[in-house]
């Protein structure tokens, strides 16, 4: 049985996201994203010009803009997977650690494993929806890619994401119930423009599914996620902070060379959605 919870909302989304964040970002802080302008000398012109193609769009016309833009990517292997999250999840306080998604928890890299207190690689997006499994393509795909505990991990399991449930042991405010998960407040955001990132980057083409986000629970192998009407709201209650905006440069700049649209402009998920 579900259990309702009042959680406060923002009033609107955040401004265009800061493009290149310092390593002393701080994980988890929450504050409103600054404006581009504060951005280093070039950066602002330099991703302008990476969405130029979406400027002046709205509605499916913008999410096909998008989808053209971030499908021109390199890829990772699932097992370059490990090595890149110690990188984009690097604890910014200690540079042996990593922070834990739904967990919040500092841990050391070199925990990494199957072990019961290791840490593993959650798909946010879960793999059986599509059922693209480890692919090289959606199953290695780092914008939805984060490091949890082992069996947080296996608690989340392959849910939708909505509000109430009981309590999760190991990630403190969180919440699950028979038939989906709620993260922390800090990464409820981070959570909501991931799925979205997945919905606009994978379309039908590559030889993968379609991935839709839709307002349903329970939606098992069919390659759809929910519920939207909730994701809209933790990106409008938790825009890009310093943490996520680093992570979406280094993932640019070292890995795939795509960007989540998303971090870069959360308003434009009112804008499709």
């Amino acid at each position: 049985m579900r259990i309702s919870r009042t959680t406060p909302w923002a009033a609107a989304a955040a401004a265009a996201a800061l493009l290149l964040v310092p390593a002393t970002a701080t994980a988890g802080q929450r504050t409103a994203a600054p404006h581009a302008a504060a951005a280093p000398a070039g950066s602002v012109g330099s991703v302008d010009a990476y969405y130029a193609a979406a400027e002046g769009k709205t509605g499916a016309a913008l999410k096909t803009a998008l989808h053209n833009i971030i499908k021109n990517q390199s890829k990772v292997t699932y097992d370059g997977v490990w090595n890149a999250l110690k990188v984009t999840d690097q604890d910014p306080a200690n540079p042996n650690n990593v922070i834990l998604v739904y967990s919040g928890r500092s841990q050391s890299k070199s925990s990494n494993g199957g072990g019961v207190n290791d840490w593993n690689r959650e798909h946010v997006w879960a793999k059986s929806h599509g059922d693209f499994g480890t692919a090289t393509g959606p199953g290695t795909d780092l914008h939805h890619l984060r490091p949890e505990d082992v069996t947080v991990n296996s608690t989340r399991g392959n849910k939708d994401f909505d509000m109430g449930g009981s309590p999760v042991a190991e990630a403190p405010g969180s919440y699950t119930d028979a038939d989906s998960f709620e993260p922390r407040d800090a990464v409820k955001g981070d959570v909501a423009r991931m799925l979205l990132y997945m919905a606009v980057r994978y379309d039908g083409g590559d030889g993968f599914a379609d991935l839709e986000v839709n307002d349903k629970v329970d939606n098992g192998s069919a390659p759809a996620i929910g519920r939207i009407s909730v994701l809209k709201q933790w990106n409008q209650q938790d825009p890009p902070d310093a943490f996520e905006q680093r992570r979406n440069q280094v993932i640019y700049d070292t890995y795939q060379h795509n960007r989540n649209p998303f971090i870069d402009h959360p308003e434009w998920v009112n804008s499709i959605w």
